[in-house]
């Protein structure tokens, strides 16, 4: 069984990790449980090979016109309805 998985293990250039071995044998007609095949990747010391994370990368770049500063932060009126702010 060892050389079995070593040999899907090799044949798959270390992508494969135990789940995908266990079924691997499995449509080969070995009926192994996944734990019995990770106990022995564990002691061949074989490490199915994880895809490195992304970093989330939200930016879009420039979308849509900007409107200009009007009030330039200067939120006093002087009488009402002069002056309305909204935010987006």
């Amino acid at each position: 069984l060892k050389a079995k998985i070593k040999r899907i293990f090799i044949k798959n250039e270390g992508r494969y990790g135990y789940r995908r071995i266990t079924l691997a044998l499995r449509k080969k007609r070995i009926v192994v449980n996944h734990k019995k095949v990770a106990k022995l990747m564990k002691e061949l010391g074989l490490k199915g090979e994880r895809k490195p994370k992304r970093k989330y990368q939200s930016y879009q770049g420039n979308i849509g016109k900007i409107a200009p500063n009007l009030l330039e932060r200067n939120f006093t009126a002087s009488k009402p309805n002069e002056k309305w702010g909204t935010d987006i």
